[in-house]
């Protein structure tokens, strides 16, 4: 293996930690109890499974990311109380000016503010004395092209701001040099470091340990696949193919006996009009051999008798043969 950073992790050394991560994440989706909707009727709790999906995902990588980042005892990794507010003068600052030309300004965190912002984590990097400002998106595929993203990204270059002034006040003095934002795409599309987007699958650069991002790979197929499983599950149940129907066993027995027997070729036989007369008329001439071999009466005096089988073709439409 390739080594680019000093720090390593393997998936054997943490897949105990990782699959309970997948558990607690399953059984959290699992827990949940859909409120009934007219429209989607009893495909609710497929519903209602993809919506905790979606919100479950997201967690699940950042508690995977805290686990990982022990593996570089450099790294602190924040994740309670991390409201960070919006502070007025900061707001207007990144609106108005480009992100490069705000280096070095620091604005005190408890200045007026306007709303709050809460990071998924933040990293900090205490041999770097760098700080990161990390917003975990299970995929940026449904922010297409809306305004919702470049909000984000104001709100976090605004809070990276301020950011060094509330780690001092409110993390036992912790002293940062750079604050720096990363939108991290959990479906590892193209990132764009410039815009401050990163892929799932360069975390080993952010965090500085190699097998970061072979670890979060194996994680997402893992969860995938228990979350796949739950959908198959719910999906049979809409459908009710899990509930298979009881047969009778004299019915099952008829049925087959039928099968075995048809009286009637429901398609009747690939031939022509001319080869089906010649068939019927070769079955009619065994018949009156078998009825006479039989001792059976003339018509006219079994009048009385049950009518004698006739061969009957049903089937679709055909054009006649000329």
């Amino acid at each position: 293996m390739l080594r680019h950073h000093p720090h390593l992790v393997r998936f054997a050394d943490v897949e105990a930690d990782l699959d309970l991560l997948i558990d607690r994440a399953i059984n959290a989706i699992m827990d949940g109890e859909p409120t009934d909707d007219e429209i989607l009727g009893h495909y609710v709790h497929i519903a209602s499974l993809v919506r905790a999906v979606s919100f479950r995902e997201g967690k699940l990588l950042e508690q995977a990311v805290e686990r990982l980042a022990k593996a570089n005892p450099n790294i602190l990794v924040l994740t309670q109380s991390l409201k960070l507010p919006l502070v007025k003068a900061a707001m207007e600052a990144v609106a108005g000016n480009d992100w490069s030309s705000l280096d070095g300004v620091k604005l005190d965190c408890e200045a007026p503010a306007k709303g709050s912002y809460t990071p998924d984590l933040i990293i900090v990097n205490r041999a770097r004395h760098t700080a990161y400002i990390l917003d975990l998106k299970r995929s940026l595929a449904s922010y297409g092209d809306t305004s919702r993203l470049e909000e984000l990204k104001l709100k976090m270059m605004a809070s990276a701001m301020v950011l060094p002034d509330w780690l001092y006040k409110n993390q036992k003095r912790l002293m940062v040099d750079a604050v720096e934002v990363a939108i991290v795409d959990g479906a590892s599309r193209p990132s764009d470091h410039a815009t401050g987007i990163w892929a799932l699958s360069e975390l080993d650069d952010l965090l500085e340990i190699d097998g970061v991002a072979d670890c979060m790979a194996e994680l997402r197929l893992r969860f995938s696949i228990r979350v796949q499983q739950l959908l198959e599950t719910e999906a049979r149940k809409a459908l009710g193919l899990d509930r298979a129907p009881v047969r009778d066993p004299a019915a099952m027995s008829s049925a087959v006996t039928a099968a075995l027997h048809p009286r009637i070729s429901l398609n009747g036989p690939s031939r022509s009009y001319e080869e089906d007369l010649a068939a019927r008329s070769c079955d009619d001439d065994d018949l009156r051999d078998r009825l006479d071999d039989d001792g059976f009466k003339d018509v006219d005096e079994a009048q009385d008798d049950e009518p004698v089988p006739m061969f009957v073709r049903v089937g679709f439409a055909r054009r006649p043969r000329h």
